[in-house]
């Protein structure tokens, strides 16, 4: 029998069909792999993916720094920091003791644009730049800007060749074109032709210069006016200014773009799709998955997280539920024939007996006690009714053929996404029972990832 057969079967013994598995480990202790990029639907847990990856493989001995983009700081709870910038921290209590470091922090992308500006312009030209009122909005939250510069900060860390591995959250994008591609319209927003036309009489000069472009482009002074109109008399003027200014670092914006999309695309990147077992989530992954292999992006595998499980598996729903209305309608569950004389079970008294007439003692009077039959069938304390211990017991059996259903509800998604890609390698972590909000979730969320049937413990 091959690996990978003896691999299918193991997985199929665990619920898991023939989904090839991923091997954690196996990525993040490689040397070769310099780049994990976590990228998926908002709400699926990337950033605690991001993180658990970043604690497991500091712990096995590498030097990691974690960027997140997540604006929720949930990253920076977990870690036990303060707070997160746009400098990398250490993160204190993550055992050492195999050389490894981990550092995290989060994009602030306005801040990573002033560092472009910095590094590239003259002191008097950045000074300029960076006063402008169209740049100011361009770099707090033009479309595509968060994107853009979250690739700007990968390729300067990836530059500094100082980590072993880079961990990157991707912002919670609606999309994978929005990660994929808003580097790209941003540079080419900067570094296009429509930007250079609608502020052409900032180098030809003046007046003069904008009657040339009304005469020259016909409508766009009609175009500009409504700018105008929408945004402020100022607008046209200040990007006048901001390109004038900027006119020597246009290419480097499309220039830099271009290196980080093609480091994305080198055999040290591995991309992580992460998704929750639902149809929504798992249909946005499908999409993801397309997509990088569309960009020839190298797909590692995904991680689905949440999944949940049950310790009694082998108890379907249906005979759960059917052992609950036993107990609900009778009290008693499967007793053997006979018990009643014809099979159903006896009714029980107060005593334990099983016999009504001599259920009571000491005075004859049996059951003319002055309480009626009917009285008795429908009192909370009857022999007829369940015990607290069976209503208990009838209500863990509907909340597990709950769960079942549950469970078999991802399944039947989980293996929807598997018929359509069965080649791509699959980690399955399981529901935790609260929210992770230290290192030692982080480390459980770890070991989960790690922990993978078919997989060989390291």
């Amino acid at each position: 029998m091959t690996a990978r057969a003896a691999e299918a079967g193991t997985a199929q013994a665990h619920g898991l069909g023939t989904l090839p598995v991923l091997d954690v480990d196996a990525l993040i202790d490689d040397p070769g792999t310099r780049i994990v990029v976590c990228c998926g639907a908002g709400g699926v847990g990337k950033t605690t993916t991001a993180a658990a990856l970043g604690v497991r493989a500091a712990e096995r001995g590498r030097k990691v720094v974690v960027l997140t983009i997540d604006p929720a700081r949930r990253l920076a709870q977990s870690m036990g920091l303060t707070e997160l910038d746009n400098t990398p921290r250490r993160v204190k209590g993550v055992d050492g003791a195999s050389g490894g470091e981990l550092h995290a922090m989060m994009l602030d992308m306005k801040r990573t644009f002033d560092e472009i500006v910095e590094a590239h312009a003259d002191p008097e030209r950045a000074r300029a730049i960076l006063e402008n009122p169209f740049y100011q909005s361009l770099s707090a939250g033009f479309a595509g800007t968060q994107e853009y510069m979250a690739m700007e900060k990968l390729g300067q860390l990836r530059a500094d060749d100082e980590w072993d591995l880079i961990v990157v959250d991707t912002p919670p994008s609606r999309s994978a074109l929005d990660f994929l591609d808003a580097p790209k319209r941003l540079g080419s927003f900067l570094d296009g032709r429509f930007i250079r036309l609608l502020t052409a009489p900032a180098k030809v000069g003046g007046r003069a210069g904008l009657k040339f472009v009304n005469l020259g482009v016909s409508g766009l002074s009609v175009f500009t006016g409504l700018l105008n109109k929408l945004l402020g008399t100022g607008l046209l003027r200040d990007m006048q200014t901001f390109v004038a200014a900027m006119d020597t670092m246009f290419g480097g914006f499309r220039t830099r773009a271009d290196a980080t999309y093609r480091l994305l695309q080198a055999p040290g990147t591995a991309f992580l799709v992460v998704a929750a077992p639902e149809r929504d989530a798992l249909r946005e992954a499908a999409y993801f998955v397309e997509r990088l292999a569309a960009d020839r992006m190298p797909l590692a595998g995904l991680v689905l997280n949440r999944m949940h499980g049950s310790e009694a598996a082998h108890l379907s729903a249906e005979r759960a539920l059917a052992a609950a209305e036993n107990l609900e309608d009778d009290g008693v569950v499967d007793q053997p024939e006979g018990e009643g004389g014809d099979g159903r079970p006896a009714p029980r008294s107060a005593s334990g007996s099983g016999s009504g007439s001599d259920a009571h003692s000491g005075d004859g009077s049996g059951a003319g006690s002055g309480e009626s039959a009917e009285d008795s069938s429908v009192s909370p304390d009857s022999p007829e009714s369940p015990s607290a211990a069976e209503r208990l017991a009838a209500g863990m059996l509907r909340l597990h053929a709950e769960r079942m259903h549950v469970l078999a509800r991802e399944r039947r998604t989980r293996d929807r996404f598997a018929a359509l890609h069965p080649e791509v390698p699959v980690a399955e972590v399981a529901a935790l029972p609260g929210d992770v909000h230290d290192l030692d979730g982080l480390r459980a969320i770890g070991g989960r990832l790690a922990e993978q049937p078919g997989v060989e413990p390291a």
